[in-house]
Formats: structure tokens, sequence, C-alpha cells
């Protein structure tokens, strides 16, 4: 990412111009995790000597003079994220990653990768908030009785179960069809991507509200899924854009009319 340029991708202004054996690179990423923690970064860049959309992907070490970390970026729930600024980048040919002008194809196939765990991670985050809803609502008196033996709290909490359990099978499906040596997994990641997280955002909000006042008190398990579910619904690929992913590698099979 780029402050101006995320899911855009032509919005990027990294540059990659070849010198010598080896290639330059100029520009700034943000929203980087592990900047300054990790000991490679891999950083995507415009070529224009090979064309308008051409990029490649390199590899940079965390010691190059040409890398910095310029920033930390603070956010609802910790992580660690900054912002890097590579200025007369130096770096050799073999730090090229596939094929000059090619990097969007090693990006977007690592995003068949990433984006089933991300989904992945929601299903857990959901998986305890329902845990913690069950618990507390068994046990809490309410009514004469537990609040479990209220219909509508029984009709939430299995609205929360099947909506994992939805989850889950659109996950492991990604999981599966890359495992069992799927070329390109790019429908299936981006729906197991955007119903998981989503779905983790309804079902964690269920326990928050099942829990009542002890589901906002700071530092409890279901606040602090509250505030970390959030961010899941964004990186790699915000909601919005696994719907576009999806409602395109449907379309593209359809012939012009």
């Amino acid at each position: 990412s780029e402050r101006d340029a995320g899911s855009d991708v032509a919005g990027m202004r990294t540059t990659a111009r070849r010198d010598g054996d080896g290639f330059v690179l100029d520009g700034e990423k943000t929203w980087i995790s592990n900047a300054g923690i990790a000991d490679h970064y891999v950083v995507f860049c415009r070529m224009p000597e090979h064309g308008e959309r051409a990029f490649g992907a390199f590899i940079v070490d965390a010691v190059n003079e040409g890398l910095r970390v310029t920033g930390r970026i603070e956010t609802l729930s910790p992580h660690p994220l900054g912002t890097i600024a590579l200025d007369a980048c130096r770096v050799g040919r073999d730090a090229l990653v596939g094929e000059p002008g090619k990097g969007l194809r090693v990006a977007l196939g690592t995003l068949d990768v990433f984006r089933p765990t991300v989904g992945a991670a929601a299903l857990g985050f959901a998986r305890r908030a329902l845990d913690e809803a069950l618990a507390h609502t068994a046990h809490r008196n309410a009514f004469g009785g537990v609040l479990a033996n209220l219909q509508l709290v029984q009709a939430r909490l299995a609205d929360m179960a099947v909506s994992i359990d939805a989850s889950a099978l659109l996950v492991y499906r990604a999981a599966w069809l890359k495992d069992g040596g799927a070329e390109r997994i790019t429908r299936e990641a981006a729906m197991a991507k955007l119903y998981a997280t989503e779905a983790a955002q309804a079902v964690i909000d269920d326990a928050v509200q099942l829990l009542g006042g002890l589901g906002v008190v700071s530092g409890s398990p279901v606040e602090r899924l509250y505030r970390e579910i959030r961010a899941l619904r964004i990186y790699e690929g915000a909601s919005d854009v696994q719907r576009l992913v999806i409602a395109g590698t449907m379309l593209e099979k359809q012939a012009p009319v």
C-alpha cells in the first residue's frame, strides 16, 4: 500500500529502474506489517520501462541503506504497522521475484494464499466469541432462570453457530483447493475472506449484546475481539473489493453481448 494507492493498484507511484546489473527503487510504502521488525520486505513497484501497467516485485533486506522506517501507525487493536521510505534503494538483479513487469501476478497469487488465512483468523475470533456467549448465557440468572432458557437468546446463538460453520466450510474449501495444487483460487479465496470476516463481525457483536455490560468491559475477551475483528474486514482487500473480485471472476466467463 501507499498513501494514495491500496486496492487501486493503478495509483502506485513507487518505481524501479534498471541500473547496471541491478535496480534502484524509489518511493514510499505504508500500512506495512512488521515494519521495523522484519528482516526482509517484498516491495511492489512500477517498472515504467516495461509499460504503463508493468510492475515488479523485489526482495529488499531491512539493512539496505536505501530503506528507512519513517513512522509507526497506532491502530484500534495493537498491530506492528509502519511506513517505509525507499530512497535510491539499490538491489541486485537477483532481488527481482518472477519476471520483469509481471509483478502483479506475484501479488495476486500471494493474495490467493493470504485471504483464506485472514478468513481463518476471523473464524477463530468468532468461535471464541460463541464460546464466551454460551458460557455466559448458560449461567447468567435472569427472569427466574438462565438467559439460555429464553427463545430469543437461543435463536441468536443458533444464528451465530450457523455463520461460524458456513465460514469454516468456505475457508476449508479454499485451503483444500490450494493444497490440492490449484494454480489460482482467486474466487474461492475472496469468498472465504469476505464471508468469514463479515460473519465474525456479526457474531462478535451478538456476543457483546448477549453479555450486556460485561461485553464492553475493557480487557475482557469479547471486548478485545470486538476491537480486533474490525481490521480483518479491511486488510488483504476490503470486503467491497472482495465482492468486485468475486463478480469479476464470474463475469469474465460470460461472452460479451
